[in-house]
């Protein structure tokens, strides 16, 4: 690790000069640390036989920074970041909760009141059965059998539809 720390400082100049030459301006302490993966890659992989490693280096590096330029590139021609102004201009599709309340009644023509609290409750405001209780001021057992009642009658309703 030590050899490396001698290595990053011997060639910290290289790396930035070759930031500066491929007109890197946004995001370059990003790149830096590519190049310093790039510098390890390459004297890890360094033949002595084959030459000079600082320009073997000056190569790998450029090529490695070259490399994430163009992926990066690539990937910001795919993605579309709308203007601010775009957000305000969106409607809101989501269900109206008034309408989504009235087309879960629908289904709960024969509940009684309290199984029809049940199932709003449970179906709009996704509230346990203990909650339920400590809302509407009763037992926890009452609320289970207005959901034991509305289950039963829900599912005749859905039988005699088929």
């Amino acid at each position: 690790m030590e050899y490396f720390n001698e290595l990053e400082k011997k060639y910290e100049a290289m790396i930035w000069k070759i930031i500066h030459s491929l007109h890197i301006y946004k995001n370059q302490q990003e790149f830096y640390q590519t190049g310093l993966i790039a510098l390890w890659e390459a004297h890890n992989g360094f033949d002595k036989n084959k030459g000079n490693f600082t320009s073997y280096a000056f190569a790998f590096i450029r090529g490695k920074i070259m490399t994430e330029l163009t992926s990066r590139k690539k990937l910001e021609d795919r993605t579309i970041f709308p203007e601010e102004e775009f957000w305000y201009h969106i409607e809101d599709d989501s269900v109206n909760p008034l309408l989504e309340g009235e087309t879960i009644l629908s289904y709960c023509g024969r509940l009684t009141e309290h199984q029809k609290k049940w199932v709003l409750y449970t179906a709009l405001a996704d509230l346990s059965i203990k909650e339920i209780a400590e809302i509407e001021q009763v037992s926890v057992s009452a609320v289970k059998a207005w959901k034991r009642g509305a289950r039963k009658k829900i599912i005749e309703n859905i039988q005699t539809l088929e």
